[in-house]
């Protein structure tokens, strides 16, 4: 900094209040110091910084899949977000483990970061006691986790899937396959009390061997809907609780030489930029990703400029129901259409 003082011909003191924005500075100072930074190559030391000034502009965002769709593109919109209020955002992938989840907002509180955002993976125990420990703010994405008092941005599951399973319903389909990840995050917990409630609703059993395990990948998901196609009576439709699983759907779908929506109707849990390009275009429940990913920085950004001490906040968006041509009306419903 010294240099950058006497290459600009000023004091330290100006120097610092400028790079630290501690102070105002004159334009004319300001653009002298700016060129000397410049000429120099002068890198502010960022450690050193944070030590000093008590925050390191540094938000920490744990989520289980990147290579899921929808987390994708909820961390572009938290990061732009963040990007625009002078942040950076540390990226942190769980893979759906616990033990990693926990090794990771330890490290990142190491690190000292501001503020953190957690798609919670497994069992919150450990969880909630690093969250009352931590002195920084959290917001809680996609999935709640009870006990914590902490704000979070999560989708009405419930009532998504609903819709969804309603709506097959409503073409006909009696016997509807439904493929879930594990119960232990809560919107698998919820999504699945979607489906069990639109089937009741319509006065329709809840049948166990109708509901197969695909642990959220796309290789369980085919394993899962194998599992389904080889029951005696088979469903005439299958709804994965999310867009991976649906992949691995598919492929079982052609391998065991059967045609959608011919054989079998498919519905998914999240859009995904290809799934209007699949032959058939998959009927999926979108969920509002811009409006997700916004809230959750707008939440903790609201956090960090110093509104500690408000009472928890929970926002739950909805689901948008996108029909398109992967699901088709069976008996009476089909010969009312094609009349």
């Amino acid at each position: 900094m010294l240099h950058v003082a006497e290459a600009a011909r000023v004091s330290v003191a100006t120097v610092s209040a400028l790079i630290n924005g501690t102070a105002t500075v004159s334009p004319e100072l300001s653009q002298r110091i700016e060129q000397a930074i410049r000429d120099i190559g002068y890198k502010r030391n960022a450690i050193a910084r944070s030590l000093k000034m008590g925050t390191t502009r540094t938000i920490g965002l744990t989520v289980p899949h990147i290579t899921n769709p929808f987390f994708t593109d909820v961390v572009s919109v938290i990061q732009q977000a963040f990007d625009r209020a002078g942040y950076a955002v540390m990226l942190c992938c769980t893979d759906e483990d616990l033990n990693t989840q926990d090794d990771q907002i330890r490290l990142l509180l190491d690190r000292m970061v501001d503020g953190l955002i957690v798609a919670r993976v497994g069992d919150g125990a450990i969880l909630k006691g690093i969250v009352e420990s931590a002195n920084v703010p959290v917001v809680l994405l996609d999935r709640v986790c009870e006990g914590v008092d902490t704000d979070t941005v999560v989708l009405d599951n419930q009532r998504a899937v609903f819709d969804a399973i309603t709506y097959l319903i409503d073409l006909g389909h009696r016997r509807i396959g439904y493929i879930t990840g594990t119960f232990d995050i809560s919107p698998m917990h919820d999504r699945m009390a979607g489906y069990r409630e639109a089937l009741q609703a319509a006065g329709l059993p809840v049948e166990n061997e109708l509901v197969r395990f695909g642990n959220f990948h796309e290789v369980d998901g085919y394993n899962a809907t194998m599992q389904l196609l080889s029951l005696h009576d088979r469903p005439s439709a299958i709804f994965s609780a999310n867009n991976p699983m649906v992949i691995g759907a598919m492929k079982a779908i052609r391998d065991i030489g059967l045609s959608c929506p011919q054989d079998i109707s498919v519905a998914c849990f999240d859009d995904f930029p290809w799934s209007d390009v699949f032959q058939p275009q998959l009927t999926t429940v979108s969920q509002p990703v811009q409006a997700i990913g916004e809230q959750t920085a707008n939440l903790l950004l609201d956090r960090l400029a110093g509104n500690r001490d408000a009472p928890p906040r929970k926002l739950t968006l909805k689901g948008r129901l996108m029909i398109r041509n992967s699901c088709r009306p069976l008996g009476a419903v089909a010969q009312s259409v094609s009349a």
